[in-house]
């Protein structure tokens, strides 16, 4: 069995991070000197996703455009002899993977948005990495990153699998939240989610992370008509797909996620990334010791 699709949506508004998401994207939002999407996708490419699949929009072309080659840019880099510069930005086009891109009329939902890609998942195995949230590499055991540890689990198991990550009871609302059970080899099973429950309807703490593996199997039990609020959500699917007898394997993150989609989240991830970058981490510590003295 191959596992080689990654479906990537990121078609959404940004809401939570207006105004600045205005007419930028929040995936293209700096933490540090690199857009959210582009550790995102750094990510997948380290877990040897060899086929991106963006769920994108109209307004949301300098997503594309950051992935392709800059002509330009080079030339007046080469000129100026900008060379370990030159040779990051020619690393972004140059990158060992397919990048697809469909286009989403309408946000619609992640359930909606995953249907786009279907006739180019077909029967294949894909992942789904929501694109606002971004793996802090420095508290990772890098041999063995999450993304990495899910595919290699599928390939060896064949389960559909999620990540999930422990959160405050206070702050289950703001997530897809699940309840696991545990089999006679210790290895953890979803029994049921439930999407943004209150703390008291939770079944447990632990939040989805925004990394899947499917069988495409799952495209089935994604609902297509349209409800009420006009979403397509993705757990309704897992939950009918769970219902129907199918075995979702749970991953429970090593390390740390941040959640670039809201402003505390985001903050913190530049925060981490600054003070380990290698080469201002020491001036941007320097700084941070000056304000909180």
């Amino acid at each position: 069995m191959s596992l080689n699709k990654v479906v990537i949506p990121v078609a959404g508004l940004g809401t939570r991070m207006l105004p600045a998401t205005k007419v930028i994207p929040k995936e293209m939002l700096p933490i540090i000197d690199k857009p959210i999407i582009q550790y995102v996708i750094e990510e997948c490419i380290e877990a040897k996703f060899s086929e991106i699949i963006l769920i994108t929009h109209s307004s949301k072309n300098s997503i594309e455009n950051h992935f392709d080659t800059s002509f330009e840019l080079e030339t007046a880099l080469e000129k100026r002899i900008k060379k370990s510069l030159l040779k990051e930005i020619r690393s972004i086009s140059r990158l060992k993977t397919n990048i697809i891109s469909i286009r989403q009329s309408e946000a619609k939902g992640l359930g909606h948005a995953i249907l786009q890609a279907k006739n180019i998942i077909g029967k294949d195995p894909f992942a789904v990495v929501l694109p606002d949230r971004v793996i802090n590499k420095n508290k990772c055991d890098m041999k063995v990153d999450n993304l990495s540890l899910m595919r290699r689990l599928f390939l060896e198991e064949g389960n559909d699998i999620i990540l999930l990550e422990k959160v405050l009871k206070k702050d289950v609302g703001n997530y897809g939240i699940a309840k696991i059970r545990k089999d006679g080899n210790k290895r953890r099973f979803i029994k049921d989610i439930k999407e943004k429950p209150t703390p008291k309807n939770a079944p447990s703490n632990l939040a989805v992370v925004g990394r899947y593996i499917f069988k495409a199997d799952i495209l089935d039990f994604v609902d297509k008509n349209t409800k009420k609020n006009r979403e397509i959500e993705l757990t309704d699917a897992i939950k009918k797909y769970i219902s129907s007898g199918a075995e979702v394997q749970a991953s429970l993150l090593k390390g740390e996620c941040f959640d670039c989609g809201s402003k505390q989240g985001y903050f913190k991830s530049i925060i981490e990334t600054a003070i380990n970058h290698d080469e201002f981490g020491q001036d941007f510590k320097n700084i941070l010791k000056k304000y909180s003295s």
